[in-house]
């Protein structure tokens, strides 16, 4: 632990859009940060550490994990905010799109929490929070998107099969399921669109998953929960 004994989360996909909001959100919480993605800036605040590299790399989950422990002596929390989203036909992906999504979706995944995991054993415990999709449970033809049910539909299960694992040891293992979020990624033309695709009429702002993440940091008797954050886009059309 540090002098200070602060806490720290380790945030990817963190230079923007909701990753950038999580960043903002846990140093109000008072964490340091370990921020990540293949776009991040180098950052000069004492509570933040900037690591550039893809995700996709397992030598970024190293560098990561490094990282943080050396500044901060810990960590605490883990977002998997960073994700690729494709939305095609099936029969339409290449097998370059196919790589590249699984390396950020799933094997991504699987290094950074392999490591921060073995790190919270050593610490006496921690929390895990996964981004997946609504169209994971919320299949709809006007949105063809076969690589995120395959990606994030395994994240979803392993998020559960995680948390039953690691619930004697200390280690809680959440997963917020977003439906269309007002980001970057979408251009303002597709708005109206997108927006017609959920029961609310309306897209989602970053700071309704950051609620939601924060909501699950708090609740220390929730784990293996898939929390849908989606303007009820998984409950019906």
């Amino acid at each position: 632990m540090n002098a200070q004994g602060q806490k720290a989360a380790v945030i990817t996909g963190a230079s923007q859009g909701i990753g950038a909001a999580l960043v903002a959100a846990y140093r109000k919480l008072g964490y340091g940060v370990v921020a990540t993605s293949r776009t991040i800036s180098a950052s000069r605040a004492p509570d933040v550490i900037a690591v550039r590299g893809d995700i996709a790399d397992p030598a970024t989950a190293e560098r990561v994990v490094a990282a943080g422990v050396q500044r901060f002596g810990r960590i605490d929390t883990l977002v998997n905010n960073a994700g690729l989203f494709l939305a095609k036909p099936f029969t339409d992906y290449t097998p370059e799109e196919f790589a590249s999504v699984i390396g950020v979706n799933v094997t991504g995944f699987f290094h950074l929490t392999r490591s921060v995991v073995r790190h919270m054993l050593a610490l006496g415990g921690g929390h895990i929070v996964t981004l997946t999709s609504s169209l994971v449970d919320n299949a709809d033809s006007r949105v063809p998107s076969v690589l995120t049910s395959l990606t994030k539909g395994g994240l979803q299960s392993a998020t559960k099969s995680l948390a039953i694992e690691y619930a004697t040891r200390g280690i809680r293992v959440n997963a917020v399921s977003p439906g269309v979020i007002n980001t970057p990624m979408h251009r303002e033309e597709e708005h109206a669109a997108l927006s017609g695709l959920l029961p609310v009429g309306r897209m989602g702002a970053p700071g309704d998953i950051v609620d939601a993440v924060l909501y699950l940091e708090n609740a220390t008797f929730v784990t293996g929960e898939i929390l849908h954050v989606d303007g009820g886009q998984s409950a019906g059309s």
